[in-house]
Protein backbone atom coordinates (compact mmCIF):
# COMPACT_ATOMS: atom_id res chain seq x y z
CA UNK A 1 0.00 0.00 0.00
CA UNK A 2 2.51 2.50 0.70
CA UNK A 3 4.30 1.94 -2.24
CA UNK A 4 1.37 2.84 -4.31
CA UNK A 5 0.80 5.34 -2.41
CA UNK A 6 3.94 6.92 -2.88
CA UNK A 7 3.19 5.93 -6.70
CA UNK A 8 0.70 7.87 -6.80
CA UNK A 9 1.82 10.86 -5.68
CA UNK A 10 5.28 11.01 -7.96
CA UNK A 11 3.22 11.43 -10.87
CA UNK A 12 1.02 14.45 -8.87
CA UNK A 13 4.45 16.05 -8.25
CA UNK A 14 5.84 15.93 -11.76
CA UNK A 15 2.30 17.22 -12.63
CA UNK A 16 2.47 20.51 -10.99
CA UNK A 17 6.20 21.20 -12.12
CA UNK A 18 5.38 22.48 -15.17
CA UNK A 19 2.83 24.68 -14.14
CA UNK A 20 5.63 26.91 -12.36
CA UNK A 21 6.78 28.69 -15.44
CA UNK A 22 3.28 29.34 -16.96
CA UNK A 23 2.19 31.46 -13.78
CA UNK A 24 5.17 33.48 -14.22
CA UNK A 25 4.78 34.37 -17.79
CA UNK A 26 1.05 35.03 -17.17
CA UNK A 27 2.39 37.23 -14.61
CA UNK A 28 4.56 38.60 -17.34
CA UNK A 29 1.26 39.45 -19.64
CA UNK A 30 -0.76 40.98 -17.34
CA UNK A 31 2.23 43.02 -16.44
CA UNK A 32 2.91 44.23 -19.89
CA UNK A 33 -0.56 44.30 -20.86
CA UNK A 34 -1.40 46.78 -18.02
CA UNK A 35 2.15 48.78 -18.92
CA UNK A 36 0.45 48.96 -22.75
CA UNK A 37 -2.78 49.97 -21.69
CA UNK A 38 -1.64 52.57 -19.56
CA UNK A 39 1.04 53.76 -22.38
CA UNK A 40 -2.28 53.64 -24.45
CA UNK A 41 -4.33 55.69 -22.35
CA UNK A 42 -1.16 58.00 -21.83
CA UNK A 43 -1.25 58.68 -25.44
CA UNK A 44 -4.94 59.06 -25.41
CA UNK A 45 -4.80 61.56 -22.75
CA UNK A 46 -1.77 63.06 -24.14
CA UNK A 47 -3.33 63.18 -27.64
CA UNK A 48 -7.03 64.41 -26.23
CA UNK A 49 -5.72 66.92 -24.11
CA UNK A 50 -3.65 68.34 -26.88
CA UNK A 51 -6.32 68.33 -29.56
CA UNK A 52 -9.30 68.78 -27.56
CA UNK A 53 -10.07 71.16 -24.46
CA UNK A 54 -13.46 70.46 -23.10
CA UNK A 55 -15.08 72.15 -19.85
CA UNK A 56 -18.09 71.11 -17.32
CA UNK A 57 -18.37 74.78 -16.58
CA UNK A 58 -21.07 75.37 -19.37
CA UNK A 59 -24.38 75.78 -19.97
CA UNK A 60 -27.45 76.32 -22.39
CA UNK A 61 -28.23 80.04 -23.04
CA UNK A 62 -30.82 81.73 -24.84
CA UNK A 63 -32.60 84.77 -25.50
CA UNK A 64 -35.36 85.55 -22.33
CA UNK A 65 -37.81 88.12 -24.06
CA UNK A 66 -39.88 90.52 -21.51
CA UNK A 67 -43.45 90.88 -22.93
CA UNK A 68 -44.71 94.51 -21.97
CA UNK A 69 -47.64 96.37 -22.73
CA UNK A 70 -46.69 99.48 -25.03
CA UNK A 71 -50.31 101.34 -23.97
CA UNK A 72 -52.14 102.02 -20.98
CA UNK A 73 -55.27 99.94 -20.61
CA UNK A 74 -57.72 97.77 -19.77
CA UNK A 75 -56.76 94.22 -19.89
CA UNK A 76 -60.04 92.50 -21.87
CA UNK A 77 -58.42 88.59 -22.02
CA UNK A 78 -55.37 86.68 -21.71
CA UNK A 79 -54.72 84.17 -24.47
CA UNK A 80 -52.10 81.81 -22.52
CA UNK A 81 -51.14 79.50 -19.73
CA UNK A 82 -48.25 79.46 -17.48
CA UNK A 83 -45.55 77.16 -19.53
CA UNK A 84 -47.86 77.23 -22.36
CA UNK A 85 -45.74 76.77 -25.77
CA UNK A 86 -46.84 79.35 -28.72
CA UNK A 87 -45.76 79.96 -31.41
CA UNK A 88 -44.78 83.00 -33.20
CA UNK A 89 -47.13 85.86 -33.84
CA UNK A 90 -49.58 84.14 -31.57
CA UNK A 91 -51.98 86.18 -29.65
CA UNK A 92 -51.01 86.65 -25.91
CA UNK A 93 -52.94 89.27 -24.06
CA UNK A 94 -55.62 91.75 -25.79
CA UNK A 95 -56.28 94.77 -24.27
CA UNK A 96 -59.34 96.88 -24.56
CA UNK A 97 -59.93 98.46 -27.86
CA UNK A 98 -62.76 101.10 -27.88
CA UNK A 99 -61.05 103.98 -26.37
CA UNK A 100 -58.05 103.45 -28.81
CA UNK A 101 -60.84 102.91 -31.67
CA UNK A 102 -62.37 106.11 -31.26
CA UNK A 103 -58.90 107.82 -31.05
CA UNK A 104 -58.42 106.69 -34.46
CA UNK A 105 -61.97 108.26 -35.43
CA UNK A 106 -60.73 111.59 -33.65
CA UNK A 107 -57.68 111.17 -35.69
CA UNK A 108 -59.01 110.38 -38.84
CA UNK A 109 -61.04 113.91 -38.86
CA UNK A 110 -58.24 116.14 -37.85
CA UNK A 111 -56.62 114.72 -40.94
CA UNK A 112 -59.35 115.52 -43.12
CA UNK A 113 -59.42 119.40 -41.52
CA UNK A 114 -56.20 119.84 -41.94
CA UNK A 115 -56.09 118.46 -45.38
CA UNK A 116 -58.90 121.07 -46.41
CA UNK A 117 -56.86 123.70 -44.44
CA UNK A 118 -54.11 123.12 -46.41
CA UNK A 119 -56.19 122.48 -49.99
CA UNK A 120 -57.48 126.64 -49.28
CA UNK A 121 -53.94 127.75 -48.13
CA UNK A 122 -51.86 126.33 -51.60
CA UNK A 123 -55.26 127.62 -53.40
CA UNK A 124 -55.35 130.96 -51.86
CA UNK A 125 -51.20 131.47 -53.01
CA UNK A 126 -51.45 132.24 -56.70
CA UNK A 127 -54.79 133.81 -56.00
CA UNK A 128 -52.93 136.57 -53.74
CA UNK A 129 -49.74 136.61 -56.07
CA UNK A 130 -52.01 137.97 -58.84
CA UNK A 131 -54.25 140.23 -56.62
CA UNK A 132 -51.52 141.92 -55.28
CA UNK A 133 -50.02 142.31 -58.58
CA UNK A 134 -52.86 144.11 -59.80
CA UNK A 135 -53.13 146.18 -57.18
CA UNK A 136 -49.65 147.13 -57.41
CA UNK A 137 -50.87 148.29 -61.01
CA UNK A 138 -53.68 150.23 -59.95
CA UNK A 139 -52.19 151.78 -57.12
CA UNK A 140 -49.37 153.27 -59.86
CA UNK A 141 -52.15 154.57 -62.18
CA UNK A 142 -53.67 155.81 -59.73
CA UNK A 143 -50.66 157.82 -57.80
CA UNK A 144 -50.35 159.77 -61.65
CA UNK A 145 -54.24 160.03 -61.95
CA UNK A 146 -54.34 161.77 -58.61
CA UNK A 147 -51.33 164.25 -59.42
CA UNK A 148 -52.86 164.99 -62.64
CA UNK A 149 -56.11 166.08 -60.85
CA UNK A 150 -54.01 167.98 -58.40
CA UNK A 151 -52.40 170.21 -61.59
CA UNK A 152 -56.36 169.77 -63.16
CA UNK A 153 -58.10 171.18 -60.10
CA UNK A 154 -55.05 174.17 -59.18
CA UNK A 155 -55.23 175.45 -62.57
CA UNK A 156 -59.06 175.49 -62.20
CA UNK A 157 -58.23 177.59 -58.93
CA UNK A 158 -56.34 180.09 -60.74
CA UNK A 159 -58.41 180.26 -63.47
CA UNK A 160 -61.19 181.12 -61.17
CA UNK A 161 -59.00 183.51 -58.87
CA UNK A 162 -58.55 185.17 -62.59
CA UNK A 163 -62.65 185.49 -63.02
CA UNK A 164 -62.81 186.88 -59.73
CA UNK A 165 -60.32 189.45 -60.01
CA UNK A 166 -61.77 190.04 -63.70
CA UNK A 167 -65.72 190.13 -62.14
CA UNK A 168 -64.31 192.56 -59.23
CA UNK A 169 -62.85 195.09 -62.21
CA UNK A 170 -66.30 194.83 -63.88
CA UNK A 171 -67.96 195.35 -60.77
CA UNK A 172 -65.38 198.36 -59.87
CA UNK A 173 -66.05 200.16 -63.54
CA UNK A 174 -69.87 199.24 -62.96
CA UNK A 175 -70.07 201.12 -59.63
CA UNK A 176 -67.81 204.18 -60.85
CA UNK A 177 -70.69 204.23 -63.89
CA UNK A 178 -73.74 204.17 -61.52
CA UNK A 179 -71.87 206.96 -59.35
CA UNK A 180 -71.27 208.95 -62.95
CA UNK A 181 -75.15 208.65 -63.86
CA UNK A 182 -76.73 209.48 -60.85
CA UNK A 183 -75.88 213.08 -61.09
CA UNK A 184 -76.93 212.69 -64.72
CA UNK A 185 -79.88 211.83 -63.87
CA UNK A 186 -81.03 213.53 -61.39
CA UNK A 187 -80.37 216.70 -63.78
CA UNK A 188 -82.45 215.30 -66.57
CA UNK A 189 -79.04 215.06 -68.57
CA UNK A 190 -79.76 211.12 -69.23
CA UNK A 191 -82.57 209.02 -69.50
CA UNK A 192 -84.19 207.15 -66.25
CA UNK A 193 -83.77 204.28 -68.80
CA UNK A 194 -80.17 204.43 -69.08
CA UNK A 195 -79.76 204.96 -65.19
CA UNK A 196 -81.36 201.89 -64.72
CA UNK A 197 -79.46 199.76 -67.31
CA UNK A 198 -76.08 200.99 -65.16
CA UNK A 199 -77.51 200.24 -62.02
CA UNK A 200 -78.68 196.64 -62.75
CA UNK A 201 -75.15 196.03 -64.76
CA UNK A 202 -73.45 197.44 -61.82
CA UNK A 203 -75.75 194.57 -59.74
CA UNK A 204 -74.74 191.89 -62.39
CA UNK A 205 -70.87 192.23 -61.96
CA UNK A 206 -71.72 192.48 -58.14
CA UNK A 207 -73.42 188.95 -58.64
CA UNK A 208 -70.18 187.93 -60.91
CA UNK A 209 -67.72 188.67 -58.44
CA UNK A 210 -69.92 186.58 -55.67
CA UNK A 211 -70.08 183.78 -58.30
CA UNK A 212 -66.52 184.03 -59.29
CA UNK A 213 -65.56 183.77 -55.62
CA UNK A 214 -67.72 180.99 -54.92
CA UNK A 215 -65.96 179.64 -57.89
CA UNK A 216 -62.79 180.10 -56.03
CA UNK A 217 -63.85 178.13 -52.73
CA UNK A 218 -64.89 175.05 -54.78
CA UNK A 219 -61.74 175.33 -56.23
CA UNK A 220 -59.91 175.13 -53.74
CA UNK A 221 -61.56 172.80 -51.95
CA UNK A 222 -61.03 170.33 -55.52
CA UNK A 223 -57.23 171.01 -54.87
CA UNK A 224 -57.43 169.97 -51.51
CA UNK A 225 -59.49 166.55 -52.43
CA UNK A 226 -57.09 166.40 -54.87
CA UNK A 227 -53.91 166.01 -52.65
CA UNK A 228 -55.75 164.11 -49.95
CA UNK A 229 -56.17 161.41 -53.26
CA UNK A 230 -52.58 161.44 -54.29
CA UNK A 231 -51.88 160.60 -50.43
CA UNK A 232 -54.23 158.19 -50.42
CA UNK A 233 -53.17 156.97 -53.93
CA UNK A 234 -49.60 156.99 -52.34
CA UNK A 235 -50.33 155.05 -49.05
CA UNK A 236 -52.24 152.43 -51.32
CA UNK A 237 -49.15 152.15 -53.69
CA UNK A 238 -46.76 151.34 -50.61
CA UNK A 239 -49.31 148.96 -49.37
CA UNK A 240 -49.77 147.69 -52.84
CA UNK A 241 -45.61 147.64 -52.59
CA UNK A 242 -45.93 144.84 -50.08
CA UNK A 243 -46.82 141.93 -52.52
CA UNK A 244 -44.34 139.80 -52.28
CA UNK A 245 -44.33 140.12 -48.80
CA UNK A 246 -48.28 138.79 -49.05
CA UNK A 247 -47.29 136.35 -50.84
CA UNK A 248 -44.40 135.14 -48.98
CA UNK A 249 -47.33 135.28 -45.81
CA UNK A 250 -49.45 133.25 -47.71
CA UNK A 251 -47.17 130.79 -49.07
CA UNK A 252 -46.12 130.50 -45.21
CA UNK A 253 -49.70 129.72 -44.24
CA UNK A 254 -49.59 127.06 -46.69
CA UNK A 255 -46.37 125.61 -45.57
CA UNK A 256 -47.80 126.06 -42.10
CA UNK A 257 -50.89 124.24 -43.27
CA UNK A 258 -48.96 121.22 -44.56
CA UNK A 259 -46.85 120.70 -41.46
CA UNK A 260 -50.19 120.49 -39.42
CA UNK A 261 -51.36 117.95 -42.24
CA UNK A 262 -48.06 115.88 -41.79
CA UNK A 263 -48.56 116.32 -38.13
CA UNK A 264 -51.93 114.95 -38.70
CA UNK A 265 -51.11 112.43 -40.54
CA UNK A 266 -48.71 111.18 -37.68
CA UNK A 267 -51.28 111.54 -35.16
CA UNK A 268 -53.40 109.12 -37.27
CA UNK A 269 -50.33 106.49 -37.68
CA UNK A 270 -49.61 106.88 -33.68
CA UNK A 271 -53.21 106.15 -33.26
CA UNK A 272 -53.43 102.65 -35.73
CA UNK A 273 -50.20 101.63 -33.93
CA UNK A 274 -52.03 102.62 -30.52
CA UNK A 275 -55.30 100.25 -31.81
CA UNK A 276 -52.24 97.29 -32.97
CA UNK A 277 -50.90 97.63 -29.37
CA UNK A 278 -54.25 96.57 -27.74
CA UNK A 279 -52.90 92.77 -29.44
CA UNK A 280 -50.06 91.59 -27.99
CA UNK A 281 -48.38 88.84 -29.99
CA UNK A 282 -45.56 86.45 -29.37
CA UNK A 283 -42.31 87.76 -31.64
CA UNK A 284 -40.96 84.43 -31.52
CA UNK A 285 -41.92 80.57 -30.47
CA UNK A 286 -41.23 79.92 -27.16
CA UNK A 287 -42.11 78.95 -23.82
CA UNK A 288 -44.50 81.08 -21.49
CA UNK A 289 -43.41 81.72 -17.87
CA UNK A 290 -43.32 84.32 -15.27
CA UNK A 291 -46.86 85.06 -16.14
CA UNK A 292 -48.84 87.94 -14.09
CA UNK A 293 -50.92 89.55 -15.87
CA UNK A 294 -54.65 88.74 -15.27
CA UNK A 295 -58.06 89.59 -17.36
CA UNK A 296 -59.73 92.76 -15.83
CA UNK A 297 -56.61 94.09 -14.47
CA UNK A 298 -55.30 98.21 -15.67
CA UNK A 299 -51.74 97.72 -17.14
CA UNK A 300 -49.17 100.47 -17.52
CA UNK A 301 -47.04 101.18 -20.50
CA UNK A 302 -44.05 99.66 -20.06
CA UNK A 303 -45.51 96.82 -17.28
CA UNK A 304 -43.72 93.38 -17.28
CA UNK A 305 -46.96 90.94 -18.62
CA UNK A 306 -45.11 87.54 -18.69
CA UNK A 307 -41.18 85.83 -20.18
CA UNK A 308 -41.31 84.21 -23.58
CA UNK A 309 -38.54 81.84 -23.44
CA UNK A 310 -37.32 81.63 -26.83
CA UNK A 311 -36.22 77.97 -27.60
CA UNK A 312 -35.27 78.70 -31.97
CA UNK A 313 -32.11 80.80 -30.51
CA UNK A 314 -30.07 78.82 -28.13
CA UNK A 315 -26.49 78.91 -28.09
CA UNK A 316 -23.62 77.12 -25.81
CA UNK A 317 -21.96 79.99 -23.45
CA UNK A 318 -18.74 77.65 -22.12
CA UNK A 319 -16.58 79.23 -19.45
CA UNK A 320 -13.07 77.74 -20.52
CA UNK A 321 -10.24 78.33 -18.14
CA UNK A 322 -7.51 80.89 -19.74
CA UNK A 323 -4.76 78.28 -19.74
CA UNK A 324 -7.30 76.83 -22.20
CA UNK A 325 -8.03 79.46 -24.49
CA UNK A 326 -3.84 79.31 -26.54
CA UNK A 327 -5.01 77.45 -29.22
CA UNK A 328 -8.68 78.16 -29.27
CA UNK A 329 -10.02 79.98 -32.22
CA UNK A 330 -13.60 81.17 -34.06
CA UNK A 331 -14.86 78.98 -36.29
CA UNK A 332 -13.40 75.39 -34.62
CA UNK A 333 -15.70 72.60 -34.30
CA UNK A 334 -17.51 71.22 -31.16
CA UNK A 335 -19.18 68.35 -30.12
CA UNK A 336 -21.23 69.39 -27.29
CA UNK A 337 -22.45 66.71 -24.79
CA UNK A 338 -25.90 67.16 -22.82
CA UNK A 339 -26.17 64.91 -19.97
CA UNK A 340 -29.83 64.84 -19.89
CA UNK A 341 -30.43 63.59 -23.05
CA UNK A 342 -27.25 61.66 -23.66
CA UNK A 343 -26.84 63.55 -26.94
CA UNK A 344 -23.98 65.10 -28.80
CA UNK A 345 -24.97 67.85 -30.76
CA UNK A 346 -22.53 69.65 -33.36
CA UNK A 347 -21.20 73.07 -32.63
CA UNK A 348 -18.55 75.44 -33.51
CA UNK A 349 -17.04 78.73 -31.76
CA UNK A 350 -18.03 81.92 -32.90
CA UNK A 351 -17.25 84.47 -29.96
CA UNK A 352 -14.45 84.12 -27.32
CA UNK A 353 -15.04 86.89 -24.69
CA UNK A 354 -13.88 90.23 -23.98
CA UNK A 355 -13.03 89.46 -19.99
CA UNK A 356 -13.00 87.61 -17.63
CA UNK A 357 -16.13 85.79 -15.86
CA UNK A 358 -14.99 87.77 -12.42
CA UNK A 359 -14.40 91.11 -14.29
CA UNK A 360 -17.76 90.84 -15.36
CA UNK A 361 -19.13 90.23 -12.38
CA UNK A 362 -21.14 93.07 -10.52
CA UNK A 363 -18.73 93.49 -8.06
CA UNK A 364 -15.36 92.89 -9.78
CA UNK A 365 -12.25 91.77 -6.91
CA UNK A 366 -9.91 94.02 -6.05
CA UNK A 367 -6.65 93.56 -4.08
CA UNK A 368 -6.17 96.72 -2.02
CA UNK A 369 -4.44 94.83 0.69
CA UNK A 370 -1.27 93.90 -1.43
CA UNK A 371 -1.67 90.02 -0.76
CA UNK A 372 -2.22 88.58 -4.18
CA UNK A 373 -3.05 84.85 -5.27
CA UNK A 374 -2.90 83.78 -8.58
CA UNK A 375 -6.71 82.16 -9.90
CA UNK A 376 -6.89 80.80 -12.94
CA UNK A 377 -9.57 82.84 -14.33
CA UNK A 378 -12.42 81.78 -16.88
CA UNK A 379 -13.78 83.36 -20.24
CA UNK A 380 -16.80 83.19 -21.82
CA UNK A 381 -16.69 81.70 -25.10
CA UNK A 382 -19.91 81.21 -27.07
CA UNK A 383 -20.51 78.28 -29.02
CA UNK A 384 -23.73 78.22 -31.37
CA UNK A 385 -25.18 75.30 -33.29
CA UNK A 386 -23.99 74.42 -36.44
CA UNK A 387 -26.82 71.83 -37.58
CA UNK A 388 -29.96 73.36 -35.80
CA UNK A 389 -32.35 70.71 -37.11
CA UNK A 390 -30.72 68.41 -34.50
CA UNK A 391 -32.65 70.95 -32.04
CA UNK A 392 -35.98 70.54 -34.37
CA UNK A 393 -37.51 69.08 -30.96
CA UNK A 394 -36.29 71.79 -28.79
CA UNK A 395 -35.31 69.67 -26.06
CA UNK A 396 -32.64 72.53 -25.39
CA UNK A 397 -33.35 74.58 -22.81
CA UNK A 398 -31.66 77.83 -21.22
CA UNK A 399 -29.75 76.85 -18.28
CA UNK A 400 -29.34 73.22 -18.65
CA UNK A 401 -25.57 71.90 -18.12
CA UNK A 402 -23.89 70.77 -21.38
CA UNK A 403 -19.85 69.14 -21.62
CA UNK A 404 -18.76 70.96 -24.58
CA UNK A 405 -15.35 69.66 -26.44
CA UNK A 406 -13.41 72.25 -28.70
CA UNK A 407 -11.25 70.37 -31.49
CA UNK A 408 -8.29 73.17 -31.03
CA UNK A 409 -6.07 71.40 -33.35
CA UNK A 410 -6.68 68.91 -37.20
Amino acid sequence: MADQTSEQSKPEIHEEQPELPRQGSRRRFVIIGAVAVLVVGALLFWWHSTYYEDTDDAAVDGNLVQISARIQGHVKAVAVNQNQFVEAGATLVLIDPSDFETALHQAEANLEAAEASYEAARVNVPVIHINTGANLDNASVDVISANESVTETENQLKAAEARVVAAQANSEKANLDLQRYTPLVQKDIISKQQYDAAVDAADADKAAVDEAQADVVAAQDAVRVAHDRVVQARSTLTYAKTAPQQVAIQKAKADQAAAQVDQARAALAQARLNLEYCTIVAPASGIVTTKSVQPGQNVAIGQALMTLVSLNDVWITANFKETQLRHMQVGQPVVIHVDAYDRDYDGKVTQVGGATGSELSLFPPENATGNYVKVVQRIPVRIDLTNPSQNNDHLLRPGMSVEPKVRVKN
